[in-house]
This record gives structure tokens, sequence and C-alpha cells, in this order.
């Protein structure tokens, strides 16, 4: 996120310096704005941060790096402090760092948290995660977190700028970490919920996406066998004025009928498909897909199943006692991945635990996005007072029972694939011999 400096001086006469962050410099002008109205300042300059490559010279070496300043005159005067010789500075015109990879993100997590175990102080894990990573945005982000924490901000402010690279879940979650009581156990949890979750979505596209693709290449193969190869066949018996097969006859009817409706049969296609997807990313299309999807018959199961599992896991990570039921709920809800089940939980077991005062497996229960294993789960750690174990054994369990369906499923998926490929080119084959055997 960009940083930006005001400079101003206020009604006494003192300067003063302010450092802040915006999304864009409109934006940070609208806050300097609003700032400088109610504390009475006079603006004598709103810079943005910058990125600035550099060549010096000490001690008859040429050194050239790189820096973030406000100004390029701000930066060779600290470097004329250092004893530099100034060769060149000039502003980079495009700073492209590049993105970060899941993979990056999990093991930046994974490492602090062993490390963590290890006694290590965080600041002393940053710096070594700091020179070890090779990633150009990673290391960025790790050197401004450490600035961060250095400055005493609030674990929220910290992580919550990189949401875009953690992800919204892991951002809070290492915000926590800094509050926790065991900051190396809610990185470890952390990681296991990214890795999963990137795994999940792999195997997710590996059952949907290339089945989808396959499909769409053998329709496209079909379409033009029938629409542009078998014509030009099958019409010099018609002109010879030669009888054709029924299945012959039938696939040139068909092709006449593609060349003259394709553009109405795509529109047909096309339109409700892109009215579909223009309709799931707003607020009400996400919950009304969220809603329907878990009672899809084998995909749904597995989704559903999946954010339970995500459910139990944060639920693990972050409960602590009976005291605090409603803030871990609510942020395991938020977690789970469908908007529906965070809705219901929030709606029909937060509400219900705040205002009519339930208790907990009373409001997971009202929720009705939960599985009969799950609430005997929860319902057995509450009767033992061992919730959290029993929350950990669910999330283990689901994901051992979600791996090995998902296996199934991209194995019956396959299969049915390849009966599809199959059907079609004996369809072809087909075709092709009956126009083989056509005598004239």
């Amino acid at each position: 996120m960009p940083v930006f400096r005001l400079k101003g001086i206020s009604p006494n006469g003192k300067l003063i310096t302010n450092e802040f962050e915006a999304d864009t410099r409109k934006i940070a002008q609208e806050r300097v704005n609003r700032f400088v109205k109610s504390k009475n300042i006079k603006i004598q300059s709103l810079d943005q941060r910058a990125n600035y490559l550099y060549k010096v010279e000490k001690d008859g070496k040429v050194l050239s790096g790189e820096q973030e300043a406000y100004s390029k005159e701000e930066l060779e005067r600290a470097l004329l402090k250092l004893g530099y010789r100034i060769k060149s500075v000039q502003k980079e015109l495009i700073s492209f760092k590049g993105g970060v990879p899941i993979d990056e993100v999990v093991n930046f997590i994974n490492i602090s948290a062993d490390l963590l175990k290890q006694k290590l102080t965080f600041d002393e894990i940053l710096n070594l995660l700091y020179e070890d990573t090779q990633n150009k945005r990673m290391k960025e982000i790790i050197k401004t977190i450490q600035k961060d924490l250095k400055d005493g901000k609030e674990g929220n402010e910290v992580y919550g700028k990189h949401a875009d690279v953690f992800g919204k879940f892991a951002s809070y979650m290492l915000s926590v970490a800094s509050t926790s009581g065991n900051m190396a156990l809610v990185f470890e949890s952390t990681a296991k919920f990214m890795e999963r979750d990137a795994t999940f979505k792999k195997n997710l596209r590996r059952s949907l996406l290339m089945p989808v693709i396959t499909v769409l290449a053998v329709v496209g193969v079909v379409l033009f066998y029938v629409g542009y190869i078998f014509p030009s066949t099958a019409e010099l018996f018609v002109e010879m004025g030669v009888d054709l097969p029924p299945m012959t006859e039938w696939t040139l009817n068909f092709s006449y009928f593609l060349r003259d409706t394709w553009l109405l049969l795509v529109a047909a296609h096309v339109i409700p498909i892109a009215a579909f997807i223009s309709f799931i990313r707003t607020e009400k299309g996400k919950l009304f897909l969220d809603r329907f999807i878990i009672m899809v018959p084998v995909i749904g199961d597995l989704l559903h199943k999946t954010s339970i599992e995500i459910f139990a896991r944060v639920f693990y990570t972050l409960y602590s006692g009976s005291g605090q039921n409603v803030e871990v709920i609510k942020v395991a809800s938020e977690a789970c991945r469908n908007t529906y089940m965070e809705k219901q939980i929030k709606e029909k077991a937060v509400r219900g635990m705040l205002q009519d005062g339930k208790g907990l497996m009373e409001g997971l229960e009202a929720s009705g996005v939960f599985t009969k294993t799950a609430l005997s789960r929860f319902r057995l750690g509450a009767e033992t007072g061992d919730l959290k174990n029993n929350a950990r054994q669910l999330a283990e369990y689901y994901e051992i029972q979600t791996t090995y369906k998902m296996n199934s499923v991209i194995d019956v998926i396959n299969l049915f694939i390849n009966m599809f490929i199959m059907i079609a080119l004996v369809a072809i084959t087909i075709v092709s011999s009956e126009t083989a055997v056509i005598q004239p």
C-alpha cells in the first residue's frame, strides 16, 4: 500500500510530520483535508514514498542499489551523510516486484512457527527470512512488517495492509498471534490452513477445470468436423443424386442447421452464462450460489465438509475457554469460505447466544449448516470439557475424508470424460464409415 508523508505548520508555528498509508493519492489527499480542517494546520507538502535507483562511490568502489524515499533530494542528503559520493539518483519509473506465490507465504509462516518453537525472537526470525527470501515483493513485505512492529503498531494494522498477499483470514490470524499466549501454535495452524486451502483449490481445479476444458475441446472438434469437414464430402454424393444412409443424412441436416443458426446458438449459450457469472459476483448472487452448491450431489458434500473442517480448525486454534465462544465462532465462520454458512452461523448461532442466552450446542444446531457428525463431536467436547481437542479431531477427520473423497471424485469424473470422448469418436467413426461405403 502506498505510503504518504504530510508536512504542515500548527497554529503555534510548530512543524508537524505525519506518515500514513492510503490506497491512492486521492484518498490520501481527502484524509489530509479532513485532518487539516479539524486541526487548523497549514499544509507545507504531501509527498508519496517512491523507489529510487542510486549509484554511489566510496573508497574507489562503485556501489549501486535501490532505496525508498519521499524525494530525490532527501535520498541524496542521506547518502552524502554516509560519506558516499553520488554518481546518480533516479526515480524508478516502473516498479514491478511481481506477485507472491502461495508456497512462499506458507513457507514464511511455517518457518516462523518452527523458529518460534526454538525460542527465537520474531525480530530475529524476520531478519533471517529477509536474507533468505528471493521474491522481491516478499522481501519488501517482511521489511515493512518488521518496521511496523518496531514502531509499536497493532497486529491488525501490521498484517491487514498485506491481506492481498496473505489473504484476509491469514492476515487476521497473524495479527491475533502477536497478542496470543502461544504465537507458534497460531502460526502453525495458519500455515496448516493455507496448505490445506491451496491443496483443495488445486484438486478442485484438477477435478473440474481440466475436464471442462477437455469436454469443450472435444465438442469443438466434433462441431468443426460436422460443420465444415463432413459437408464437403457428403454434398458430393447429394450432387450426384445418391441416396444417403440415415445417420449421414441426419448429420448433414444438422450441419446445415448449425451453419444457419450458429450466431443464435452462440448467443443462447454465452448470454445466460455471462448473466449467471455477473449475478454470482454480487453479494446476493454469492449467497445464492453458496447456499445451493452444498446441496449438489458429490461435489456439494465435499465442499460442505471442507468448510466445516476449516471452521473446526480455526475454532481449535483460537478457542481458549468458554468465555471466548462468540468471538471465536464469528471468526471461524468468516474463514469457512461459504457466505451462506457464515450468514447462518452469525444470524442463528451467534445472535441466539448473545440475545437469547443459548448455549454453544443450541446455537450451532440452530444454524442448520453442520452435519450430524460435526454436532456430535462438538457436543461431546462440550460435555467433557475438552471442546478444543474435539474440534481438532473433527478437522483432522474431515481432512482425511475429503482428501480420499476428492481422489474418488477425480477418478469418477475422468471415467465419464473418457466415456464422452469414446462416444464422440465412435459417432464420428460410424458417420465416416457410412460415407466411405456409399456407392455412387
